[in-house]
């Protein structure tokens, strides 16, 4: 870690105490964690956003009796190139299946392919995180 720096912060309480609720839910031992974290996450937003590395997940629940759902999903990862790093399908019951895709590329091709898949027909739900690779995080 780079050099220390101290800085306040003026805020309402009533959001002061909502942030303290929510940061002893998650098992912070102090607010400037917990402000580090948002600052990262942030920081990582803005990387995603101008189209550099990153890394992500793309998890979904599908109905797998929806013909042809599932070739069109294997379609698209295959095409995807070395953009698609890994995947697990797990089986949740008769009708449904999980399935989380790791990728790793440039942001926007990244976005691109979790939104081709994500709008499928039969896919429920899904939603694509997206973190950097850790390179300029401190």
């Amino acid at each position: 870690m780079g050099d220390l720096v101290r800085t306040g912060v003026s805020l309402e309480r009533e959001l002061l105490e909502g942030f303290d609720k929510v940061i002893g839910r998650k098992g912070y031992r102090n607010r400037s964690e917990a402000i580090r974290d948002l600052i990262r996450e942030r920081l990582v937003d803005e990387q995603a956003d101008e189209n550099r590395m990153v890394v992500a997940t793309l998890t979904m629940v599908y109905d797998h009796h929806r013909p042809q759902l599932s070739e069109k999903l294997i379609d698209a990862q295959h095409r995807a190139g070395g953009r698609v790093l890994a995947a697990t399908h797990v089986h949740l019951d008769h009708h449904n299946c999980l399935e989380v895709i790791i990728m790793k590329g440039r942001s926007g091709e990244v976005r691109r392919l979790g939104d081709q898949i994500l709008s499928f027909r039969g896919v429920k739900h899904g939603r694509l995180v997206i973190t950097t690779t850790g390179r300029d995080l401190k």
